[in-house]
């Protein structure tokens, strides 16, 4: 089979842990240990975030007095994508070392008129009090929100319409390649009005972009990978169940986080609703991506539950 596997956050950086990178790379090699099966028997795309490397880059730039401006989101999008596909393809590589692996920096295209950019959302960046955000946005002109129990600072997150780079990997899918591509959603870019692409202040959500980029290449599973076993109805509540064989309509009932789990549910719904019959999505742990494949773990999404 042809399946994208969307990695989340925590398989890069876990959650209040510090951003050095030994820390990532050691994440990334137990991730890669988990998926490196799956590259036995299928064709494997792999996208990821980079909410937290673009935050670092984006806290740099900012403080450094050689520049006259930082640098733009588009530009720190390209270069965690970079910088996270040379550790994903290393171990990668490591682990499949006989195995054809290729890292596409891709760009994602946004509607330049989407609301998204008058409401930024989207999280970047590292945790921090209520009082340190604040400062901070102060400092630096950005916008922060509260993130569960912390604040971050947020972007505009458009919804992505396409990959422009999708016909290549398509290409190197047919070579056997294992391709890494779509980090954190894609560099945005919008077409000026003489049909030019060009990049804007932004962050695409990962999971909507591994969604449509499942869609465009025919794949015939997406999975999205987390923490947690499985979407949970009644999350937080005594009476929290797993959710293990559903459809997209009995998903979107639910009242889920905007910030965490909305999304990921909003990529596999979509897929599965333009794919139809005989795709699927998963959303899972990343421990058990290789049973999520045929539903034994996680919850899983089809047409028909």
């Amino acid at each position: 089979m042809r399946i994208v596997v969307a990695l989340g956050g925590n398989a890069l950086l876990q959650r209040g842990q510090v951003p050095d990178a030994a820390a990532q790379v050691e994440n990334i090699r137990r991730a890669m240990r988990a998926l490196a099966p799956l590259t036995d028997d299928h064709e494997v795309v792999i996208t990821h975030g980079n909410g937290p490397q673009v935050g670092v880059l984006a806290m740099e730039s900012a403080a450094d007095a050689r520049l006259s401006q930082p640098y733009p989101f588009d530009a720190l999008g390209a270069m965690t994508q970079g910088l996270i596909g040379y550790w994903i393809l290393q171990a990668m590589g490591n682990e499949r070392p006989y195995r054809q692996l290729a890292a596409v920096l891709n760009q994602t295209l946004v509607d330049a008129d989407d609301p998204a950019f008058a409401d930024p959302t989207k999280f970047v960046g590292e945790v921090y009090d209520e009082q340190t955000a604040r400062t901070l946005a102060e400092r630096h002109g950005w916008d922060v929100r509260p993130d569960g129990k912390h604040w971050r600072r947020v972007v505009p997150s458009p919804r992505p319409r396409e990959i422009i780079e999708t016909r290549l990997i398509d290409q190197l899918l047919d070579d056997s390649a294992v391709v890494v591509c779509a980090g954190g959603g894609g560099v945005p870019v919008v077409r000026t009005a003489t049909g030019d692409l060009q990049g804007v202040e932004a962050v695409i959500d990962k999971d909507l972009s591994a969604a449509l980029l499942a869609h465009r290449l025919r794949a015939d599973r997406l999975l999205v990978l987390t923490d947690v076993p499985a979407v949970m109805e009644g999350w937080g509540t005594q009476r929290a169940r797993e959710i293990r064989r559903t459809t997209p309509a009995r998903l979107r009932a639910l009242d889920l986080p905007t910030g965490s789990m909305g999304p990921k549910v909003e990529a596999v719904c979509r897929f599965v609703e333009v794919g139809g019959r005989g795709v699927a999505a998963a959303i899972g742990n990343l421990e058990e991506a290789g049973a999520l494949v045929d539903g034994s773990a996680g919850t899983y999404v089809t047409a028909d539950g």
